[in-house]
């Protein structure tokens, strides 16, 4: 596919330009083998370095172009895929499509939350231990991710270390137990100004809002809210003629984007 050089006399800025003609040849998978390195590209729409610098910046903030130190530049395919109505781990999610999962951790604390306490079938004034992390899958942010549980079975993971493990397995090896079903809520939002900075897209970009409810036996002893960007995740369910399909909605609306598997009880 031959690159589009942008016009001088169009009136638009000529890195918007450049930047659609290359989602244009993203979009038609030109790349897959390797993505172009800005002197080239630079050459190739007649352009100087500091404005395909601007072209490619949106492409490289949102995770669309991605590049490691000592390798070539490559477009991002490998979309996180969740299938619906498993107990599934974001963490193994991440780890099985071949990419490195780690978190940034941003509140490990005990603190009163009514809203969070009335999830979990508590008093307002119930103490809980409360986890927020920005989850990364290899150097780009994936999801925003908010955990509460009830601080009288939680309070030794206070003492954890999230940077490179899942929640699920932490509670097994710390307290003895883990959710063994849930109820999930998933939504599709756009993202706040500050939650476009964090996990680092366009302004107002779409996302999926889940919200958890994690459960041992009768007891509530998990909720969780997560943004998760919507150009790198997906959910997907399964049906025959023995069940039907089992999938129930809120239908508010639709949503159509395309994403990694996971397994059922897998640590998240």
């Amino acid at each position: 596919m031959v690159a589009v050089e942008p016009s001088r006399t169009a009136g638009v800025a000529l890195w918007r330009q450049v930047q659609h003609d290359l989602r244009r040849r993203i979009d038609a998978e030109e790349f897959v083998d390797a993505f172009p390195g800005e002197k080239v590209l630079a050459q190739e729409y007649g352009v100087s370095r500091q404005t395909m610098r601007q072209a490619l910046r949106p492409l490289r903030e949102s995770g669309v172009v991605t590049a490691q130190r000592g390798r070539s530049p490559r477009v991002r395919t490998d979309v996180i895929e969740q299938p619906i109505g498993a107990l599934y781990s974001l963490f193994a999610s991440v780890e099985s499509a071949g990419m490195r999962q780690y978190s940034h951790t941003l509140a490990l604390d005990e603190r009163r939350d009514p809203d969070a306490a009335q999830h979990l079938g508590l008093e307002p004034t119930a103490r809980l231990v409360h986890l927020a992390r920005l989850r990364f899958a290899d150097e780009a942010p994936l999801a925003l991710d908010r955990v509460w549980l009830p601080a009288r079975i939680a309070a030794p993971l206070l003492e954890a270390d999230f940077s490179y493990t899942a929640l699920y397995r932490e509670m097994a090896e710390r307290i003895g137990l883990f959710p063994r079903r849930g109820t999930e809520v998933i939504q599709a939002v756009t993202l706040t100004e500050d939650e476009s900075a964090q996990l680092r897209t366009p302004p107002r970009a779409a996302a999926f809002h889940i919200e958890r409810t994690g459960w041992v036996e009768e007891t509530a002893i998990e909720f969780r809210t997560t943004l998760v960007r919507g150009d790198r995740f997906r959910v997907s369910s399964q049906f025959s003629p023995a069940t039907g399909f089992q999938w129930g909605f809120d239908a508010t609306g639709t949503s159509d984007h395309p994403p990694v598997s996971a397994g059922e009880g897998a640590p998240r």
